[in-house]
């Protein structure tokens, strides 16, 4: 088996060069996908590194809505994605057509409206401006003080924002199911198993959770908070497929996943539907590729460009 893997490797990266492919793999991915991808982040410095590309081909081993913000900033560029089911149940909680039906129910309100990137182009396309969970703070900071927000699709990070800000925002009755897993009774448990190590969880995760943490942040934020911490050890409240990147990364620290009340630690089953195998196919026939109606991608690039901008 672990010949195999090194002759998938090899196979990636004989196809990536014969495509002129880079691969792009968010912190959730498996742990052989982070190692043979080009870069690895969460979805601003994914969003980033897509829209900064002079590669070909992007390879996106993330979620789909992931691979349609890649295609989204690269119209002319052919972008992929390991298995066309990877989803996300965050995105799904929020249809464009549901969003759309809410925006006309409620014209009066005049909504300037706040996407989380964990979101359909569709919903992107009825936006003002997209945030991620690294740069929403700023993002809501930065909307005109006289509108009416409302932040789809995450009520939970949308909470924490308005926690941080004071800005009163609507918000989307959205959430993770993985994030969701993370409970006050699970975080307590692991808390007395490891006394002194810093509890550090992503604001997807519920408010009982979020009260239990020493720092609460992104992905990305994450890894500065760790290495620029003190202690050795810290227990980690996002999906598991962080901690490898914070091993690789920090490597004279202990990282403990935060259990759930059903497992040791959480996984996306959607994320973990990307494997080496159907990233050498996917390489090997451009396939399967995202295609998006130019008039909708057009429409869905302003308010990630927007984005960008003030992230900048």
């Amino acid at each position: 088996m672990q010949v195999l893997g090194v002759d998938l490797v090899e196979e990636i990266q004989a196809l990536k060069k014969q495509h002129n492919a880079v691969i792009l793999a968010h912190n959730y991915q498996v742990r052989e996908i982070q190692e043979v991808a080009d870069f690895v982040g969460d979805s601003l410095g994914l969003s980033i590194q897509a829209a900064s590309t002079q590669a070909d081909v992007i390879a996106f081993c993330g979620v789909h809505f992931m691979a349609e913000t890649a295609k989204i900033l690269n119209p002319s560029k052919r972008v992929i994605i390991p298995d066309l089911d990877a989803g996300c149940s965050l995105s799904d909680s929020c249809p464009a057509e549901a969003l759309k039906a809410h925006l006309l129910a409620h014209a009066e309100k005049n909504y300037y409206v706040i996407a989380y990137i964990n979101c359909s182009a569709g919903v992107k396309a009825l936006s003002d401006v997209i945030c991620t969970s690294g740069n929403a703070v700023k993002i809501v900071q930065a909307t005109p003080k006289d509108r009416n927000i409302l932040f789809v699709p995450d009520q939970n990070l949308g909470q924490w924002v308005i926690e941080q800000t004071g800005r009163p925002m609507d918000l989307w009755k959205g959430s993770c199911y993985v994030h969701m897993e993370f409970t006050k009774q699970s975080i307590e448990r692991i808390q007395k198993e490891y006394p002194g190590s810093p509890v550090v969880a992503h604001p997807e995760c519920p408010l009982a959770v979020r009260l239990l943490a020493d720092e609460v942040c992104s992905t990305e934020k994450m890894l500065h908070y760790c290495r620029n911490h003190s202690a050795k050890s810290f227990v980690i409240v996002t999906e598991s497929g962080m901690l490898h990147r914070l091993r690789r990364e920090l490597p004279d620290r202990t990282f403990i996943p935060g259990p759930t009340e059903i497992c040791a630690c959480a996984d996306c089953r959607f994320m973990k539907k990307n494997t080496l195998e159907k990233l050498r196919n996917a390489l090997a026939s451009i396939q399967p590729e995202i295609t998006l109606p130019e008039p909708l991608r057009q429409r869905a690039e302003l308010p990630i460009r927007r984005m960008l901008e003030q992230s900048a």
